[in-house]
């Protein structure tokens, strides 16, 4: 089973002993051992994940590492964040999954105007299944828990992922004012209520919402 494990903040190691992960396209940095490395097609789910896709705008360009040894991974010295799935399902923007272990299934799904507020169109990213997942943030992200009576309000920049049994919704504070300049200053938000953790990063991406 791969191992992964951070050597420092900025870096995953990832050992292997025969076994694979899938890795965002061209983030290896280096490696020991023998290593092969196979570019996937639409995330690595045949044609109907390239399909789908390119259909939902959620494409990010993967690939399978497979070998023995050690393979480092990293993409722009962006701060990664390891997060372990006991059979539940990860929400992640697509731009933000670095790696994977090979037996965690990958999948998109409906976000509605969330996704749109991010620019990213409906859809994001899911993760399921056993093993482990790296994230990536602008900034050392912190994990927000929202629990039943403690419902979370996050800005759509900010957002890299979630999980637990969370429901979101899209606010807006848009009105006649805002296109005056006199709005409130942020325009979109994203709430959730439920039974979970909240995955945010300490920087704002350029969204739609950041430019109302």
């Amino acid at each position: 089973m791969a191992t992964f494990r951070l050597q420092g903040s900025k870096m995953l190691a990832v050992d292997m002993t025969g076994d694979s992960v899938k890795a965002k396209n061209g983030s290896m940095v280096a490696y020991d051992g023998r290593m092969a490395f196979k570019k996937l097609s639409g995330g690595g789910e045949g044609i109907r994940g390239m399909v789908t896709r390119r259909i939902t705008g959620e494409q990010m360009t993967v690939m399978e590492v497979k070998g023995e040894g050690t393979c480092w991974f990293a993409d722009r010295a962006s701060e990664i964040n390891l997060v372990q799935l006991r059979g539940d399902k990860l929400y992640v923007e697509a731009s933000n999954l670095l790696c994977t272990e090979a037996g965690l299934r990958t999948g998109t799904t409906f976000t509605g105007m969330r996704g749109a507020s991010q620019g990213n169109g409906l859809f994001t990213t899911t993760v399921e299944g056993h093993g482990q997942a790296a994230l990536m943030s602008d900034g050392p992200a912190v994990v927000l828990r929202v629990g039943r009576d403690y419902p979370l309000t996050v800005d759509p920049g900010a957002y890299i992922a979630h999980q637990g049994d969370l429901r979101q919704s899209f606010q807006s504070g848009v009105t006649f004012r805002t296109f005056f300049g006199e709005g409130g200053g942020e325009a979109f938000q994203i709430r959730f209520e439920g039974d979970g953790l909240v995955y945010v990063q300490p920087s704002e991406r350029n969204t739609i919402a950041g430019d109302v």
